[in-house]
């Protein structure tokens, strides 16, 4: 098993027993988890990683924060205490958590009803507000608006990921896509150049990476919300707009509108957002579609090709969302 973790260091520091199996989760491009069964139960084991989240005090914060946010009935699955009443195990350098196991699975945006929708829009709107009564208020006195992404910028990355292409041999079908949006957004941008928006609005404390990966479901009724990794201040709208694009893509890369509008109108009186602000973060969401290429980026800066399979909906999803702009602007605000 590729980077298995010290379970015998580890589970001694638990009340867990001794490990009868391990296996990877092989879920998440960041995260290494393990799906672990002990004398004692099953548990999910969770590498922390990441090398931006992976400090010791970032992973406290983060499990602080899902105990208060179980406390007021917000679904999640708080990690469990070791022996000394700590949550994260570092273990050889590396830190560590172990979670209660939650049998569930993840269900796209096209698994889901319209009222399903609507329920995922309140339960995120939950947990922003929630957010705001267990979290500090002075983090957010101290956040910046950030600025929006500049296209001078993103014409320079479009030319080095254009040359990197044409370096690429074999050359491949993922090389021709990625030519074709490449050209594709250029033109975008230079036509749009002039509808950069201002810094971001209001903050507060969001998830950070609010994805069907990240949200498990027991029957129709999500179980648990995971990989709190993220968590930090960030204007919430646009957590709730980047959601909804993730949840309701479409394969051609569409967005399913109907869904989108009953998972906006949950969303808005349960967040206590107002469509003026859902407005504005449709904006700077379709802003930083048209200037990202983290996936191409991954794929030949880093050699990762494990988001190529998102890549085909997500870079046919700014084009359309450019064409239809009115119609998406809608779907969120009315």
């Amino acid at each position: 098993m590729p980077h298995a973790p010290p379970l015998g260091a580890l589970l001694r520091r638990y009340a867990a027993g001794s490990a009868l199996a391990c296996e990877p989760v092989d879920q998440g491009l960041l995260n290494r988890g393990y799906r672990l069964r002990t004398t004692r139960g099953r548990y999910f084991l969770k590498h922390h990683f990441d090398p931006d989240t992976a400090d010791p005090v970032s992973i406290v914060r983060q499990h602080r924060a899902t105990q208060r946010l179980a406390d007021l009935g917000v679904p999640v699955a708080p990690p469990l205490p070791g022996r000394d009443g700590r949550t994260v195990a570092v273990v050889g350098g590396h830190a560590y958590a172990l979670h209660p196991w939650v049998d569930g699975r993840h269900r796209h945006g096209a698994q889901l009803t319209r009222g399903a929708c609507g329920r995922l829009g309140a339960l995120l709107g939950m947990v922003h507000a929630s957010l705001e009564r267990v979290m500090p208020v002075h983090a957010r006195a101290r956040t910046t608006p950030a600025e929006s992404s500049d296209p001078a910028g993103t014409f320079a990355l479009i030319d080095d990921l254009l040359a990197r292409v044409r370096g690429h041999r074999p050359a491949d079908s993922f090389d021709e896509l990625a030519r074709h949006r490449l050209l594709e957004r250029r033109s975008l941008l230079e036509r749009h150049a002039d509808r950069r928006p201002p810094r971001s609005g209001p903050v507060g404390w969001v998830h950070g990476d609010f994805h069907p990966f990240n949200l498990l479901y027991r029957g129709d009724s999500p179980a648990a919300i995971v990989d709190w990794d993220r968590l930090g201040v960030q204007p919430r709208a646009e957590e709730a707009v980047r959601a909804a694009a993730i949840f309701f893509v479409r394969p051609d890369g569409t967005l399913d509108l109907p869904k989108a509008r009953a998972y906006a109108r949950a969303y808005r009186p349960a967040a206590g957002a107002t469509p003026s602000e859902l407005s504005a973060a449709v904006h700077r969401v379709w802003w930083e579609r048209l200037n990202d290429f983290w996936m191409l980026r991954w794929h030949y800066e880093r050699g990762d090709t494990r988001a190529d399979p998102q890549f085909p909906a997500a870079s046919a999803l700014a084009v359309w969302w450019t064409r239809e702009y009115d119609a998406v602007c809608d779907a969120f605000t009315d």
